[in-house]
């Protein structure tokens, strides 16, 4: 056998992926698939931090939470990923039901029954706190997590004496302590349907949606402050309140001579004055957003960070995304919600909260609660 057979019959060996090269390639990988891959080397490994940390940064997930409202009442979570531009189904552990899933703030997931009170608010949300109810029945009311502090507002049936009750969970002393009630303003609307809410590490704010007056509760001198008017023009028929890039914001619904529009206000953290409009969602996306559908309580906004969600719950099918450039700028567009469809509202309660996932997140999901991630196209 000549030479040059022996050359051609030696199997062929491919040059490894490295560098720069493996950097690029792992740029458009899915971040639930990247924890497999940090484990193939130290090569690889320091490859996909480089990728997240410098070219294709992890951003906040929407989680949408589906609930069925007969018997078993099972659950099943989603995410939208807007890094990788996919839904995500979340395989987990079903969660236990103890009455109708609810969220009035960004991150956390709750459960009110007379005798029970579940709450979760870690980014994929597997840990639950079980506790026992507050005194105070309440049905719809907000609730937020202030520092190690679970706060629980109003929402209290007819039969109680104080519909305006709050009461507040400690994480660290696992004790209830009756607040100040809620300021007065609030006894016909004292309802997350009628709220939106918001928190900081110090305190949680609280505005009237239609008509844009907001009082901030601290949890440490249990002391309500206020009222503030976020409301910039009389025709803001909704207000809803958040966080965004370290900022407070508004975002109001208007209704204008050519009909309802988006627009998002920066508001002074201390004066409560509106700086200026940083952004005004596009008609053809209000459109998709189909706002003539809408109610006060139907349109939910998440703010997270430099994000922004935005969700009709009348009309499922199309979410907006707004994101927050440096110079204050937004850029818009919408994404299909590829989870549900309009014939879901007949037998689903949809849930949706905001939070960071990363790497140790999924990889915890995976190891200790036997969590698993898959892309997803359509499930309904």
């Amino acid at each position: 056998m000549s030479d040059d057979s022996k050359v051609e019959e030696s199997p062929s060996v491919e040059a490894p992926i490295h560098g720069d090269m493996l950097e690029a390639i792992l740029t458009y990988v899915p971040l639930i698939y990247l924890v497999p891959a940090c484990h193939v080397s130290k090569q690889w490994s320091r490859a996909v931090s480089t990728s997240l940390r410098h070219q294709n940064p992890i951003k906040p997930w929407l989680l949408l939470h589906i609930q069925r409202t007969r018997h078993p009442y099972s659950t099943a979570s989603y995410a939208y990923d807007p890094r990788s531009r996919i839904w995500v189904q979340i395989h987990q552990p079903p969660i236990k039901y103890v009455y109708a899933l609810r969220s009035s703030h960004l991150t956390l997931l709750y459960m009110l029954s007379p005798s029970k009170f579940l709450f979760s608010f870690d980014p994929l949300h597997l840990t639950w706190h079980h506790v026992d109810a507050p005194i105070v029945w309440r049905t719809d009311p907000i609730v937020a997590l202030v520092g190690h502090r679970v706060i629980v507002a109003g929402g209290a049936c007819d039969f109680e004496e104080d519909p305006l009750a709050v009461e507040m969970y400690d994480l660290k002393s696992r004790t209830w302590d009756r607040c100040e009630s809620m300021p007065t303003i609030f006894k016909d609307s004292a309802a997350s349907m009628w709220l939106s809410v918001t928190a900081d590490s110090n305190k949680m704010y609280v505005v009237q949606k239609s008509s844009g007056i907001m009082y901030s509760f601290d949890p440490i001198t249990n002391a309500w402050q206020g009222p503030y008017n976020v409301k910039p023009t009389t025709d803001v028929r909704s207000c809803i309140i958040g966080f965004a890039k370290d900022q407070f914001m508004m975002v109001g619904l208007t209704e204008e001579i050519n009909g309802v529009n988006v627009k998002v206000w920066r508001v002074d953290g201390e004066s409560w004055e509106f700086v200026k409009v940083i952004g005004e969602m596009p008609k053809e996306l209000v459109e998709k957003l189909r706002v003539d559908s809408w109610s006060t309580s139907s349109v939910i906004v998440s703010l997270i960070d430099d994000f922004m969600y935005i969700n009709n719950t009348s009309a499922p099918g199309e979410m907006i995304v707004c994101e927050l450039g440096d110079g204050g700028d937004c850029k818009w567009s919408s994404v299909e919600n590829v989870i549900v469809g309009d014939d879901c509202l007949l037998r689903d309660r949809l849930v949706f909260t905001c939070s960071y996932v990363g790497l140790k997140d999924l990889h915890i999901a995976m190891t200790a609660h036997n969590c698993k991630f898959a892309a997803k196209s359509n499930v309904c």
